[in-house]
């Protein structure tokens, strides 16, 4: 496995250094530049344009992200953040047991895993992570009720039962499932 790179470049579109929308606990928010999937009702268009971005470092990020005593997590938004899994790997792999690490993407599990046997970051990337919110938004099954998700497709995965299962694996966790279990808010 390649050492991560510090001085690897993201395409960084934003950053939330106290977000609480992305995942349990304050979280610190990486929202990369570009995407491919461009779903319709997507809530950061912005952020589709490849290249539109502010370039920043690997180690930029760790400083910004290491700043903030009381940040528990980090998670990885966008845009896509597989379409820069290179540094997005650098970055996790620096971060890996301190943070709860999610990451967002339009992509399926099983569109990963087949994007994974011809791009190997994509698999040290997502080794880097502890959950994967998977799939595109799909504007027909909004549902603001949902825990940590936009559209009912998507999963809350456990990233390392799903890599040793080789399928994906709902997460248990109740930061991320709420207290009833079941990824809903209460109201």
């Amino acid at each position: 496995m390649p050492e991560p790179d510090p001085e690897r470049i993201i395409d960084l579109a934003g950053f939330d250094e106290d977000g609480i929308a992305d995942g349990p606990g304050l979280r610190a928010v990486v929202f990369v530049q570009g995407c491919p999937h461009h779903c319709p009702g997507c809530q950061n268009p912005q952020t589709w344009a490849f290249g539109k971005g502010t370039r920043t470092t690997v180690s930029e990020l760790v400083e910004r992200i290491t700043a903030n005593p009381l940040t528990t997590g980090v998670t990885f938004s966008g845009g896509e953040p597989f379409s820069q899994c290179a540094a997005l790997a650098d970055l996790a792999e620096r971060l890996h047991g301190r943070y709860d690490l999610a990451v967002y993407s339009g992509y399926t599990w099983e569109g990963l895993m087949g994007l994974a046997r011809t791009e190997p970051d994509v698999l040290r990337f997502l080794r880097a992570v502890d959950i994967l919110v998977d799939g595109p938004f799909v504007e027909a099954r909004r549902d603001r009720l949902l825990l940590f998700r936009g559209s009912g497709n998507q999963r809350i995965l456990d990233v390392a039962a799903s890599l040793a299962a080789h399928a994906p694996v709902w997460t248990t966790d109740p930061g991320w499932m709420g207290p009833q279990g079941n990824a809903r808010a209460e109201i």
